[in-house]
């Protein structure tokens, strides 16, 4: 049996920042929100899919911020006190293998930047670091130092190429042998065609008079669970966040989802039946890009805490609003647009990503 340890409560983001400090004129004596609204402070985690890799991985970043006139870099390295009270977690499928490393990086003399010209920054930096470490198969995550040091209590998932490997309309056309005509319609919504709701009214229209057997049907033959999911809810649980899935999918396979896996709250579209067959009709209210926005801000005020306190993880395009919303926005395995306007994207882990994106080490002990 694989366990995973967890560090608790980790200073080590803010530990990094406040070494930063003295070679920064002026910001000694100043809040640590005053600084961090002002200066160019980023966290950098690189995942690299090989653990092989760790020395060298280090190594072509000492010579990445050497070139730079303007830059320090930090080694974050989690205090005794953090891996002493570590949560274990014990994942139901192996984990992919990966080397983590994680810096702070700061300019060398102060550096004001408003917000726009701090992300232009991150993204230069981020073009820079992917082409610097391009022989290695690397996620590199670059966040604003606030991203990472807000406390965040909320996450919110997509379902269908998140939380599980399937789309469930797709399986459900595949069952009823209409997947073609289901992929026609898609195609099209993809294109900018068609929209959401235009597509997803379209679909499920094809699926008028199906037995509403083949649901459960379905769901134990065909759903299959993304690597790292349990493991993540698990870790996510320990750290004490509130999960929901928000899916544009259907409820009988989101409850499913969200119960098997411990989610606190689940939101999709109902499948409406008529007499034991789907009736081919859709809710007024769809669960779109829109209304996952509205879900998430909604259980944000039901928590009482802000959206700096909120990340959001999907793959579609559809999911971008409540990415956007949230305090970091993470893609996982996703569309390009995706990843181009995600906060972070994961490519080479599991979900397990989801924790190396929020600067957190998982260790395999």
């Amino acid at each position: 049996m694989t366990i995973y340890a967890l560090p608790n409560q980790s200073q080590a983001w803010r530990t990094a920042f406040h070494q930063a400090l003295p070679v920064l004129p002026d910001g000694v004596g100043e809040s640590d929100a005053k600084v961090l609204a002002t200066l160019p402070i980023f966290a950098i985690v690189v995942v690299s899919k090989a653990e092989a890799n760790h020395a060298k991985i280090d190594a072509l970043m000492n010579d990445w911020v050497q070139a730079q006139a303007n830059w320090q870099l930090i080694f974050v390295a989690d205090d005794e006190a953090a891996k002493a009270a570590a949560h274990h977690i014990t994942p139901k499928v192996l984990l992919s293998d990966v080397s983590i490393h994680r810096y702070l990086l700061a300019p060398k003399v102060r550096t004001e930047m408003s917000s726009a010209k701090r992300e232009a920054a991150a993204h230069i930096i981020d073009e820079q670091l992917s082409a610097h470490l391009r022989e290695f198969d690397t996620d590199v995550h670059i966040l604003s130092l606030p991203q990472m040091l807000n406390t965040h209590k909320l996450a919110c998932f997509d379902m269908d190429s998140t939380l599980i490997e399937q789309e469930v309309i797709v399986e459900l056309a595949k069952f009823c042998g209409i997947e073609d005509k289901v992929s026609e319609i898609t195609e099209e919504a993809m294109r900018g065609e068609i929209d959401f709701n235009t597509s997803f009214a379209r679909r499920v229209a094809l699926l008028e008079g199906v037995s509403a057997d083949v649901v459960d049907e379905i769901i134990a033959k065909h759903i299959s669970f993304q690597p790292g999911a349990h493991a993540l809810m698990q870790s996510l649980k320990a750290l004490g966040y509130y999960t929901i899935l928000v899916s544009g999918g259907f409820v009988p396979f989101a409850k499913y989802v969200a119960e098997t896996l411990g989610m606190d709250e689940y939101h999709a579209n109902p499948l409406l039946i008529d007499d034991g067959r789907l009736t081919g009709q859709i809710d007024d209210d769809i669960v779109d890009g829109a209304k996952k926005a509205q879900i998430a801000k909604k259980v944000a005020d039901k928590l009482g805490i802000g959206m700096e306190q909120v990340v959001c993880v999907g793959d579609g395009a559809n999911d971008l609003p409540m990415m956007a919303a949230a305090d970091v926005g993470i893609a996982y395995h996703a569309k390009p647009i995706v990843q181009a306007k995600a906060d972070a994207a994961i490519n080479v882990t599991g979900l397990e990503g989801v924790l190396y994106a929020l600067g957190h080490r998982f260790d395999k002990i």
